[in-house]
């Protein structure tokens, strides 16, 4: 239940003036009035919550000042109307905890109802004026108001703190903080002593010896310069242990050996290489002298072959005329062929249906019976192709209503296996197999988050169940096994009192034996659409849980305990049902 939630009523109450110890508070009335009194929770007051019961008063604690509930002096302090106080937070949780019944003062057992429940601002400033010790005493002799403990904890020189690398898990306190950034951590950030560019100090040593550009490296063609790393590809083209091939390999030199030595080799073979130029030369020149004859040849040939074809072209083109001419006539004649030879076909015929005659009456007779024979089969097959397609149409409906019978088979089986495995205590240990497969198979890009079975929170409670990333999700993706619980749609749903508020925990279970499981556990939001009932239609609500669980490099590591066995994972939910009303 939400500060807002517990003065969402709108009607003005009549001013009413409470006494507590000598101070007259008035009761507001509308619904304005009090959410501007009551505050958010993110004061100075939340902030304390955590430290509530370690703080160190100057003076003894005044017995009104302490909440009945919690036994710790009072935060946000609000009135019922029996004129005890409590934390703010503490009446939240008595109030979520009696939601199906009517909540009581632990003092005096008075029935405690939101509309008469008030802020006391009063008490709230005797409180925040109380004189308190710094948690970090007695290292830090400090001594300041409540209100201004919070504050003073900011920059308090004593205050533990970790370090800000994201590698180190050091922790110390704040005086020794930025010499320990500055000097001793091994995760700050450095100038490489080569490249000037910023590195972790402790993968330093790395960067230098594997990645850093201008960090001078032996010439791995084993010549006696060392480089910089970034110009050893340029160094190639200089390197004298590097095989090349003479310069006037082109011209017939066939040396092969280092570059030193190619050096040496041309300086000393100048008169050889310059025969063997010259001689290069002398080839190309003949060659050129051959090509320019064959050129002037084809040319000859080329003007020769020119005129045998103008004179070729003048000789056909009568030739053509008289062709199209002639092939004009025998299209005609073939034309005028074909009509006589459809005559003639025409006539034949004739002439064959008169040489036959006419056939006798017994011959007449007999087709008449074929015709009739002939005529009782066609409605015969065609009675039979009726019967077929009824047949065919019965077999279709037949068809479907097995498909509906498999459907429905396959659904009953699923939910038989579902019912086998289902509880209704609220706990499930859930057993995950082949978990090493699961996680290959999430990385290659199948989906990603395994489901496990539902279960119940009671014979007619709430249905759940829980999801897992073995990769990780969201902030934990790489790094962390991911669990999380979503609320599905449950036959009970219209029964139950919504939004969900049971606290669930969440454990991954130890199998070395030694019981050393881990635990998360979370209450949930009201205010969340995550506890609010889930659509008939929908599969669930949203999941919630935690996106960093686990990191995976603590499955299978041996050390406090073995998570991951046999390639096997454990997952246990439990959902504290205690002083729940079942249906």
């Amino acid at each position: 239940m939400h500060l807002h939630d517990l003065f969402s009523s709108s009607r003005l109450m009549a001013a009413a003036d409470t006494k507590l110890g000598g101070c007259e508070e008035s009761r507001l009335g509308s619904e304005e009035t009090r959410t501007r009194s009551s505050g958010p929770v993110g004061s100075w007051e939340s902030e304390l919550t955590s430290i509530q019961h370690s703080l160190k008063f100057v003076l003894k604690l005044r017995e009104e000042f302490v909440c009945p509930i919690c036994r710790a002096v009072v935060l946000n302090p609000q009135q019922n109307s029996c004129g005890h106080i409590y934390c703010l937070h503490c009446l939240q949780g008595l109030l979520e905890s009696s939601s199906l019944s009517s909540a009581v003062c632990p003092v005096d057992g008075a029935v405690i109802t939101a509309a008469e429940v008030f802020q006391d601002n009063c008490c709230k400033r005797e409180i925040s004026s109380l004189e308190v010790f710094c948690t970090n005493s007695p290292a830090c002799t400090s001594v300041l108001t409540l209100h201004r403990l919070q504050e003073h904890l900011r920059l308090c020189p004593y205050e533990q703190l970790q370090c800000s690398s994201p590698a180190c898990r050091a922790v110390l306190q704040r005086r020794y903080l930025q010499q320990h950034l500055t000097n001793t951590c091994p995760h700050r950030l450095e100038p490489c002593p080569h490249c000037r560019r910023p590195h972790r100090l402790s993968l330093m040593q790395d960067h230098v010896q594997s990645s850093c550009p201008d960090v001078d490296v032996d010439c791995p063609n084993s010549c006696s310069l060392k480089v910089p790393r970034h110009t050893l590809t340029e160094h190639r083209e200089s390197c004298p242990e590097v095989h090349v091939n003479c310069p006037y390999r082109n011209f017939g030199c066939s040396v092969q050996d280092k570059r030193g030595k190619v050096k040496l080799h041309e300086d000393a073979a100048v008169s050889r290489h310059m025969l063997l130029v010259l001689r290069s030369n002398s080839d190309l020149e003949q060659q050129v002298e051959v090509l320019q004859e064959e050129a002037l040849l084809r040319q000859q040939d080329a003007q020769t072959d020119s005129l045998l074809l103008t004179g070729l072209q003048k000789r056909i083109q009568p030739l053509l005329k008289q062709s199209s001419c002639h092939e004009h006539a025998v299209s005609s004649a073939q034309r005028n062929l074909s009509r006589q030879q459809d005559v003639l076909s025409t006539v034949q015929l004739d002439v064959q249906q008169v040489s036959r005659g006419l056939p006798g009456r017994e011959e007449l007779e007999q087709l008449r019976q074929s015709l009739d024979a002939v005529m009782q089969e066609a409605s015969a097959a065609e009675a039979l192709r009726e019967h077929l397609g009824s047949l065919e149409e019965n077999l279709q409906r037949h068809a479907g209503l097995l498909d509906l019978h498999a459907a429905q088979l396959s659904h009953n089986k699923q939910r038989l296996q579902e019912l086998e495995a289902t509880s209704y205590d609220g706990k499930l240990i859930w057993k995950i197999k082949d978990f090493k497969r699961r996680q290959d198979a999430e990385a290659k890009g199948q989906p990603p988050c395994l489901s496990s079975v539902p279960f119940h929170t009671g014979r007619c409670g709430y249905k759940m169940a829980v999801k897992a990333y073995l990769n990780g999700d969201g902030e934990g993706r790489g790094t962390h096994l991911s669990l999380y619980v979503v609320l599905m749609p449950g036959d009970f749903d219209a029964l139950l009192p919504w939004p969900f508020r049971w606290t669930v925990s969440l454990s991954v279970l130890d199998q070395s034996g030694a019981g050393n499981n881990r635990s998360l556990s979370f209450r949930p939001d009201p205010a969340s659409k995550s506890f609010q009932q889930p659509a008939a239609e929908s599969v669930g609500n949203v999941a919630v849980g935690f996106s960093s669980f686990l990191p995976l490099n603590q499955l299978e590591t041996p050390g406090n305990g073995v998570y991951v066995k046999d390639d096997t994972l454990f997952v246990k939910v439990k959902v504290e049902t205690s002083g729940s009303e079942q249906l």
